[in-house]
């Protein structure tokens, strides 16, 4: 009886701990308390890096410049929203494209919302309109080894 009501409480908190993260209406992070890659969001960096530093996240290439890098948002309620975020980079040429992402697991649902753009300066803004809940895609093209893009305070509102 104590191994089946051990089994069943030590089950119960794997499922509390490991719970779904929400649709979100509003994103307003900064990034400064993350230790990793928040649970709700999700990296894929192929050969290269995508993590958290020094409050902000960092894309790098290493010595795989070209390779797919995308840092995407929890799901975020269908509607039109205002985007804005500081991005930066340390050289050369790198580009930021925004996808709407159905599902994170299938790259099928990875649907481009806007063209590649030229990082350069500090900041982006844009407005992004999603017909379905979906998670927001940043992908980052780095086009040299060593290099890095860095984002920071990323504010998404409602566009009413």
């Amino acid at each position: 009886m104590k191994t089946a009501l051990a089994g069943l409480l030590f089950f119960s908190g794997v499922i509390t701990s490991t719970a779904q993260c929400t649709t979100v209406t509003s994103i307003n992070e900064n990034f400064d308390s993350w230790k990793k890659i928040d649970k709700c969001w999700n990296a894929e960096s192929g050969k290269s890096m995508l993590y958290n530093s020094e409050g902000k996240i960092t894309f790098y290439s290493m010595m795989s410049s070209g390779e797919r890098m995308i840092l995407s948002t929890p799901k975020i309620k269908a509607g039109t929203y205002n985007l804005t975020l500081d991005i930066s980079k340390n050289s050369g040429d790198a580009s930021l494209e925004l996808f709407s992402i159905a599902n994170v697991s299938d790259d099928k649902s990875y649907v481009s919302i806007s063209k590649p753009s030229v990082i350069s300066g500090t900041k982006k803004s844009y407005t992004i309109n999603l017909k379905n809940d979906a998670h927001l895609g940043f992908k980052v093209l780095l086009n040299s080894i060593h290099q890095a893009v860095y984002i920071d305070n990323l504010v998404l509102k409602s566009a009413k």
